[in-house]
């Protein structure tokens, strides 16, 4: 009976994922950069960049068997060249739930045309900084949460990407964007 609660909930977690994978507007996507730029070495690094992908909110969730999902958008030379959804399905030791924005830095053309040739993955090598834009406490009945970060930590460049990503809110024990699967859409002019 337990294992079926679980699953069931594990379920319902992964399709509340998906369902965030709805188009994300550009007003969105604007609004979440402005964000980042004022976070970490964000500036610099996006300074020297040829293009960049940004997702608004990407929900996340799971309870051994977890699921992820959001969408956003791509520019190069600062400008709007297309639409991105991401996608993600991970076994694991997982737990809980929240939602996040992340930003990918493309150094120059070669890794933007990789990032927007199709279906991209990053490998389970890949890291992101993890940045804060505020803090949060609360309290209620239920009990107290409380969330900070560091709004100075610094990315860096590797393999031609820098990826940075901001809660948004929730707890998951698990952090890893090893095997987030991204399918570009270009702009029909």
């Amino acid at each position: 009976m337990k294992t079926r609660i679980l699953f069931v909930i594990t379920l319902l977690m992964a399709l509340s994922a998906n369902s965030l994978q709805a188009a994300a507007s550009l007003q969105k996507c604007q609004e979440t950069m402005a964000k980042f730029k004022g976070l970490g070495n964000v500036s610099e690094l996006l300074a020297q960049s040829y293009g960049y992908a940004v997702l608004p909110t990407i929900g996340k969730g799971g309870m051994g068997v977890g699921g992820a999902g959001g969408s956003g958008c791509v520019f190069a030379g600062g400008k709007h060249t297309g639409n991105v959804s991401m996608g993600q399905v991970t076994i694991g030791w997982q737990l809980g739930g929240q939602s996040y924005s992340q930003l990918i830095l493309f150094k120059n053309a070669d890794t933007y045309k990789e990032f927007t040739q199709g279906n991209f993955e990053f490998g389970a090598d890949a890291t992101a900084v993890a940045l804060t834009y505020g803090a949060e406490a609360g309290a209620s009945t239920q009990g107290a949460s409380a969330s900070a970060g560091d709004t100075k930590a610094k990315g860096a460049w590797k393999r031609g990407m820098a990826v940075f990503t901001m809660i948004k809110g929730g707890l998951m024990y698990e952090a890893s964007i090893g095997g987030q699967k991204y399918n570009f859409k270009p702009l029909i002019d």
